[in-house]
């Protein structure tokens, strides 16, 4: 890929942003469990990078998805897992339907103040019988007059503790999994919506994550995304977005945890020499940068393809499971070379460790890549292939 001025800027921008009001706090938020969303969105969105790829009519850049790609590339300098992964709810998984199929009234309303900063924004799809199949969640929305009447419960929900508005998908009426479901702008303050438990994760720690239940939740049918029975495929495009910012995010936090490993095994002495100066050590260390930069180059391929217009979901979800799968190779390989200290708690091997293993499951799991991967390549058997 080939970055502009404007590229480079919001890396410039975002680097001092993040040293100077995230890094300083990541030990503190990780610590309490929860980091300020926000103040923390606020003041991004009064730098304007909430918005990139959204219509300059609700206070966006309209930029195309290469800026967004920079921008989730650059988070990666923040030296945590769960606030970046706070940022990219907002700018690239709440929010893509509601600025593409939305109406005016319903992106005046919660879209340009999240572009703002002024909503804290959360995306309810996974729930306690269904995260990675989809079709198969049970949340309900029947109509009743000018309302939809919800009913049911969404678990792992990233912001909810802290979210003004959730987008939630819900099956709206009976019949095709793919094409009953419908995607509905909820006021998290509205009567009926209760935060059930907050969920305490093995890593993460700064994400607040919730369970949340929905009982005789009312919202007017006007807060309806789209066209309904369309939430299914609303959501699949999303998933696109979602996937190309989890591999874009991963490479730079990659970099430094091989970096830190460096750093820090160039002094650790073991039989006379430096832990470092062990052949299997740096070249494995070699291997691994070597397997970042691939991933790296996927990831631009998939976003030029993405700006150029085409379907990219086969390569989003091949970066998608690769970025999952180095997560883990890479933190466990380096978490070896500490020693004892990599298995301390305050230590950032074992932190990107525990930050990192979300990679294979969330967003959809390494399996559900592989079958979308399988599906595009032509050899996923004829029994997995949902007909409607």
């Amino acid at each position: 890929m080939k970055f502009t001025q404007e590229h480079e800027e919001i890396r410039r921008t975002m680097k001092r942003f993040i040293d100077a009001e995230i890094n300083p706090h990541v030990d503190a938020w990780e610590e309490a469990e929860q980091f300020p969303a926000h103040e923390v969105f606020k003041k991004l969105g009064d730098l304007g990078m909430l918005g990139l790829t959204k219509p300059e009519a609700y206070g966006g850049a309209a930029l195309d998805y290469s800026y967004a790609m920079v921008f989730a590339e650059t988070l990666g300098q923040i030296r945590c897992g769960g606030v970046p992964m706070a940022i990219g709810v907002q700018t690239d998984m709440a929010t893509p339907a509601l600025a593409r199929f939305g109406s005016d009234e319903l992106r005046k309303e919660f879209l340009a103040p999240a572009i703002a900063g002024d909503y804290v924004a959360c995306i309810g799809v996974s729930e306690p019988g269904a995260g990675s199949d989809v079709a198969s969640i049970k949340t309900t929305a029947r109509k009743d007059g000018g309302d939809y009447v919800i009913n049911g419960a969404k678990m792992w929900i990233t912001n909810s503790l802290q979210a003004d508005w959730m987008c939630l998908l819900a099956n709206t009426s009976e019949g095709a999994a793919h094409k009953n479901k419908t995607l509905i702008i909820l006021p998290m303050k509205t009567k009926g919506v209760t935060v059930a438990k907050k969920i305490r994760k093995i890593g993460m720690m700064s994400s607040d994550t919730g369970l949340i239940h929905f009982d005789d939740v009312r919202v007017p049918q006007r807060y309806r995304i789209g066209e309904e029975g369309m939430g299914f495929t609303y959501q699949m495009q999303q998933f696109q977005e979602e996937r190309l910012w989890a591999a874009a995010r991963s490479v730079l936090g990659l970099t430094r945890t091989i970096n830190d490993t460096i750093e820090y095994i160039r002094e650790r002495k073991m039989f006379g020499q430096t832990v470092l100066d062990f052949q299997y050590v740096h070249y494995r260390l070699a291997e691994l940068k070597t397997e970042v930069e691939a991933l790296r180059a996927l990831t631009y391929r998939a976003c030029e393809m993405y700006v150029a217009g085409e379907d990219v979901t086969e390569l989003a979800s091949m970066a998608k499971l690769k970025a999952g799968r180095l997560s883990r190779e890479v933190s466990d390989s380096c978490l070896q070379y500490w020693g004892g200290m990599g298995y301390t708690w305050d230590n950032p091997v074992s932190r990107a460790y525990r930050d990192g293993r979300l990679g294979s499951i969330g967003g959809g799991a390494d399996e559900v890549m592989l079958g979308i991967i399988c599906k595009y390549m032509g050899i996923l058997p004829s029994r997995y292939v949902k007909k409607d």
